[in-house]
This record gives C-alpha cells, structure tokens and sequence, in this order.
C-alpha cells in the first residue's frame, strides 16, 4: 500500500475533482464534494494539511484506493 501524501485541503479537492466529483457548496471551512451515482457525499476540510486519518477516510467513502487516488494528485 503506498503511502499517503501530505497534501492541503484544495488540493484533495482538485485530486476528487479529477476523479469526477464536483464541488456542490461550501460551509465555514469544509468543502462538500458529489458525484453522480454514488449516495455518500464528502466533506473535505481546508486546512493547509489534512490529516492522514481524514483523508484514508474520505478515500474509502469516495470508493477508491490509495493507489487510484495518488494516481490522481
């Protein structure tokens, strides 16, 4: 399993939006992601770096890999 990359808010926004996801809206810090055909929205937050945790989080509800999404960065 590769390793996560460190990476700030906008730019998992930028790697979601290339997989397909689009931004819907903003509320305070957190960006809310959908993508057609899937029933999960996410929820990424703008912080100059987002922690592993969070994002290995957002990954799986996004019904990727680690692998698909550092592809993608």
């Amino acid at each position: 399993m590769p390793k996560l990359p460190v990476m700030s808010g906008s730019e998992v926004v930028r790697a979601f939006v290339r997989a397909g996801w689009h931004v819907d809206r903003q509320k305070g810090s957190h960006v809310i992601l959908l993508k057609t055909g899937e029933r999960a929205s996410l929820s990424v937050p703008q912080h100059r770096e987002v922690s592993p945790g969070t994002l290995r989080t957002l990954i799986r509800a996004a019904n990727m890999t680690v692998e698909e999404f550092v592809s993608l960065t």
